[in-house]
């Protein structure tokens, strides 16, 4: 890497940081903001074109950005919401590659069908970190981000082995729907063993590990290890990921083991700021490839990349709404956790949230130069034209508006139910604490006045998550205990405060180990987390 590209890296990194303040305040998605930002420096003569191999886009940003992303959900989610996600996210790219294939064959002179089923897989799949990043910003409500998150994680699957089928039957000119469907089939199950028996040995391996430092670091390298892998084996790289992370979302939680998980969310929380920043200034960097396309025949190129984003919209919006209604009818008091829009205007912002994004860019780019014939691969610069129209076009037309959208459309979360839930998770929280206090007195002799304040604090648990738990006559004595605390902890984070600054000054004194010094500091900063 020259040092034209890593001060250009260096440039989006701190743009992703940025971006994110700047966004709150603007109440425009950090995601859209970069694209912008990216655009803008591929449009500045003294910035370096961007060099990434094609090939290593989604290895290098896909697998942190999904690990990131299935870490706010669950495996339990996901398969109550089955019906949702094979409707919206396997059934949909399915429908819109066709209607994209068709549309382009017909318009575009020279375009083979294999081609265009190319395009239409590397367009038909939304963005997930796009759709996620905007909409959780939104207030939206809960099962509308679900649903979206479902449906952006297990879309990549379906539309890169579409995507790796057309190629392969572009480039040796031959195709066969058999094998084109075994494929299909040993790619998914590849992935999910791979997916499993990585989950499995990573999860062995925190236990050994132990230090919470070591087993945040190896979480970093999982996902590159499941994508990587899977690839190799001729699976899916994005379904192994998922697997591996659902996995270990479920089953690599321990507890008691604060530290790891206090440490494992701040990082995760960096990676995937910071990754996401990079990934979507790289799509607005990628500008100056569409204008070389485009060099000599805009009018045309433009017009072909209009409607492609036209139908693009369309039939994701002539698709959700006989899905909607249909997994609605479909929908029954049994299915406890599933995930559906309940009025037209959630399906109408569902349709907006669905932008397109980093690995439509990575797979046009990715497209090979030549067939296996010699000959240049059909279309290709045309190909990568119309991908970045309608990345661009959704992105920034759809991003923009969608918080205009959802206001105008009334769309909230229902924070009645989210408090009615924390309620009943704190309340389960206190008689936890309460019946272990009952066995610990059970076979320790605990003097009267000890149990009772343990009684209490058990109580106070619950009620400092959700006050609502408590009476009147409770709340306010709970209140009163509460600002009692809230002094106290004040007071002694200023103690706390004091003994760190006299330990950092220690540390530039003559003679002090440095090691020592940080070790002592890291048992004060621990404290002060209690």
């Amino acid at each position: 890497m020259t040092v034209d590209q890593l001060a250009l890296l260096f440039a989006l990194l701190l743009g992703a940081v940025v971006s994110v303040p700047v966004g709150e305040r603007l109440r425009l998605p950090a995601p859209v903001l970069m694209t912008v930002f990216g655009i803008v420096l591929a449009l500045l003569e003294f910035v370096p074109n961007v060099d990434v191999p094609p090939e290593l886009i989604l290895p290098l940003l896909l697998p942190p950005l999904l690990y990131a992303a299935v870490r706010r959900t669950s495996w339990r989610q996901f398969a109550a919401n089955v019906r949702p996600i094979l409707l919206l996210a396997v059934a949909l790219v399915f429908v819109t590659t066709f209607c994209v294939a068709v549309v382009a064959h017909a318009i575009v002179p020279g375009l083979p069908l294999a081609a265009a089923v190319a395009l239409g897989a590397l367009v038909a799949p939304p963005d997930p970190v796009a759709a996620t990043a905007v909409a959780g910003k939104l207030g939206l409500p809960r099962r509308l981000v679900s649903i979206l998150e479902g449906e952006g994680l297990f879309n990549d699957v379906t539309a890169i082995v579409l995507y790796h089928v057309a190629v392969a039957a572009a480039v040796s000119g031959t195709f066969s729907p058999w094998s084109a469907g075994l494929d299909l089939i040993l790619s998914a199950v590849v992935a999910v063993a791979v997916g499993l028996v990585l989950g499995w040995a990573t999860n062995k391996a925190m236990d050994l590990l132990g230090d919470p430092t070591l087993q945040v670091a190896l979480t970093l390298l999982v996902p590159f290890a499941a994508y990587v892998l899977a690839e190799e084996l001729h699976g899916s790289g994005v379904l192994g990921v998922l697997v591996t992370a659902l996995f270990l979302v479920e089953y690599a939680t321990d507890a008691d083991d604060v530290t790891a998980r206090l440490a494992g969310h701040t990082f995760w929380d960096i990676v995937d700021t910071l990754v996401t920043g990079v990934a979507f200034g790289l799509v607005g960097l990628e500008l100056h490839n569409a204008v070389e396309t485009a060099s000599g025949h805009w009018g045309e190129l433009l017009g072909w990349s209009a409607v492609v984003v036209g139908v693009v919209v369309f039939v994701r919006l002539a698709w959700l709404l006989p899905a909607t209604w249909l997994t609605k009818r479909m929908h029954t008091e049994r299915d406890v956790g599933e995930d559906i829009p309940l009025s037209w205007r959630e399906t109408v912002v569902m349709w907006w949230s669905g932008m397109r994004g980093v690995a439509s860019v990575a797979l046009a780019l990715a497209i090979p130069l030549e067939t296996d014939s010699g000959a240049g691969f059909p279309a290709r610069p045309e190909i990568v034209f119309m991908a970045f129209g309608v990345v661009l076009g959704t992105l920034l037309v759809q991003g923009l508006t969608l918080p205009w959208l959802v206001g105008k459309l009334g769309v909230r979360g229902d924070t009645g139910h989210e408090k009615e839930m924390e309620r009943k998770l704190a309340v389960r929280a206190a008689n936890a604490a309460k019946r272990r206090l009952r066995e610990i007195e059970d076979v320790e002799d605990l003097p009267e006045e000890l149990s009772e304040q343990l009684l209490r604090r058990a109580f106070d648990l619950g009620v400092r998550i959700s006050p609502d738990m408590a009476d009147d006559e409770r709340r306010e004595a709970t209140r009163q205990r509460a600002e009692r605390l809230k002094r106290v902890r004040r007071i002694e984070h200023e103690m706390l405060s004091a003994a760190r600054h006299e330990v950092l000054t220690a540390r530039s004194e003559p003679g002090a180990d440095p090691e020592v010094v940080d070790r002592v500091l890291r048992h004060l900063d621990v404290r002060s987390l209690r």
